[in-house]
């Protein structure tokens, strides 16, 4: 095998753009923008655009700026230097007619559980001055889309988590909006309730539905994310499309390793010089390498006896970890 292309980490302000012509539809465009609270920069100088029709997403650890920008662009908090355009237009001076155009699915839903499935739909509509016959036309789509058309007069309190996310997302679909922001969709779901959101997504983006995602399990970004941004200390560690940061940050395999004792790992970090690069952690190595068998196979040909052994393709997380680094960040 040909090992995967690597590259240095290092803050970047910049997220690699589409071509020229994508750039001039843009749903979104931030040159500089910055978010400053009193003396602290949550957000410190990035640019971006967001094309029609795309999943785009802001990955990074608690803390690293990507609420402050989402709550920026959902005109919800002003910028405090650079500029932003969202739908062509300045939220400091068009805020309203800006958020009239997009759609919010917040990390906690806010659903009314009072009501039915159904008419949470139709009573948001009205917030839009959609007539009722028009409401209850889209609703229904939606309600179909959102595979609840059996459950549209029940209660939503009578709902599960993931029911709960899906008719979020449909609400938020009822104005139908040119853009679609997701602040952690899938956040608290179990595994059959998360691939299943993440189905309605891709048929959503598949329609022409522009997403805007922002996450903590790297899976989903892999999943649902043409080109996405990774952000810390706010700023932009790394971007581009998946494929392409873990090409530019990883390698094309991992073996991972556990050992018996603390002292037959130690004895084992001779092995790094089998690797591209390995990475040491508490409980196991890492070996980071364009062909895991090879390596695998020169493990046992030195005599060294994991109690476990792996090898498996990089993925984002391996990306995300080694840019943002393993510190647990509250």
């Amino acid at each position: 095998m040909v090992a995967a292309a690597r590259g240095t980490p290092g803050a970047v302000a910049s997220a690699a753009a589409p071509s020229a012509g994508a750039q001039d539809t843009a749903l979104v465009v931030a040159r500089g923008l910055v978010k400053r609270f009193g003396q602290f920069t949550a957000v410190g100088g990035i640019d971006f655009e967001i094309v029609p029709g795309e999943c785009f997403g802001f990955l990074g650890p608690n803390g690293a700026g990507k609420t402050s920008t989402m709550r920026m662009i959902s005109c919800m908090s002003p910028a405090s230097g650079g500029t932003l355009r969202v739908l062509g237009m300045d939220p400091a001076t068009d805020g309203p007619r800006i958020r009239a155009r997009l759609g919010l699915v917040p990390q906690e839903d806010s659903l009314d559980l009072e009501l039915t499935v159904l008419d949470n739909l139709i009573l948001y509509a009205r917030y839009f001055d959609i007539p009722k016959a028009e409401a209850r036309r889209r609703a229904a789509s939606l309600l179909e889309l959102a595979q609840l058309s059996e459950r549209a007069r029940d209660k939503v309190e009578s709902l599960s988590g993931g029911m709960k996310r899906r008719l979020t997302i449909a609400r938020a679909l009822v104005s139908q909006p040119d853009l679609l922001i997701l602040d952690e969709p899938t956040t608290g779901l179990d595994p059959q309730a998360r691939h299943l959101l993440w189905d309605r997504l891709y048929r959503l983006k598949q329609e022409g539905v522009t997403l805007l995602v922002t996450t903590h399990y790297m899976e989903e970004a892999e999943q649902l994310c043409d080109r996405l941004v990774i952000m810390d200390h706010g700023r932009f560690a790394a971007h581009g499309t998946p494929l392409e940061l873990i090409g530019r940050y990883s390698t094309r395999e991992v073996v991972e390793l556990r050992f018996a004792t603390p002292r037959e790992q130690a004895d084992a970090l001779a092995l790094g010089e089998t690797a591209q690069r390995m990475e040491v952690l508490p409980d196991r190595i890492l070996l980071y390498t364009a062909d895991g068998d090879a390596v695998l196979a020169e493990v046992h040909r030195r005599g060294y006896a994991p109690v476990s052994e792996l090898v498996r393709r990089s993925t984002l997380e391996d990306v995300f970890l080694r840019l943002t680094g393993r510190r647990l960040v509250d």
